[in-house]
């Protein structure tokens, strides 16, 4: 039971640090948010790190789900949960830090896709796990317009 909260306590350290990892390394270039043509339906900038947040803990969730499991694709679920996280940090850096919009959609695409890649293997491992990144692919869908709509207009 110990090694079971521990684990879980990890899993959902994880991305919350990978996530305040890249605030942090962006923190000076968030500034440009402000300053930038934006396109209707744009979030105040409050509301981004809630939902981050929100979404960093629930994919920890579905990792530790998939962590304490003995599928045969658990390896494989783990390394396009671990790849997304590492595109979820590179966009991050290249949109604020970068300020390069366009490479920064082509990483979310790329996200997108993995992300999609990640539901179904969770699912396929324990459908909780899946599930709980739905409001993940639905906030990245969102982020890809605001991004692509952000290269347009600037």
């Amino acid at each position: 039971m110990k090694n079971n909260i521990k684990t879980f306590i990890i899993s959902v350290l994880i991305p919350l640090l990978t996530g305040g990892l890249a605030g942090l390394l962006t923190s000076k270039s968030m500034v440009i948010y402000k300053h930038l043509n934006l396109p209707p339906l744009s979030p105040p900038e409050f509301i981004f790190p809630i939902v981050w947040t929100i979404l960093y803990i629930l994919m920890g969730i579905g990792a530790y789900f998939i962590i304490i499991s003995n599928s045969s694709i658990r390896t494989e679920a783990l390394r396009t949960y671990a790849l997304q996280l590492v595109l979820n940090f590179l966009w991050t850096i290249v949109f604020f830090n970068m300020r390069n919009f366009l490479l920064a959609f082509m990483i979310l695409i790329a996200l997108w896709a993995l992300i999609i890649k990640m539901i179904i293997t969770f699912k396929n491992i324990k459908p909780i796990a899946g599930y709980l990144q739905i409001p993940y692919l639905l906030w990245v869908t969102f982020a890809g317009y605001l991004n692509f709509m952000v290269f347009i207009l600037n």
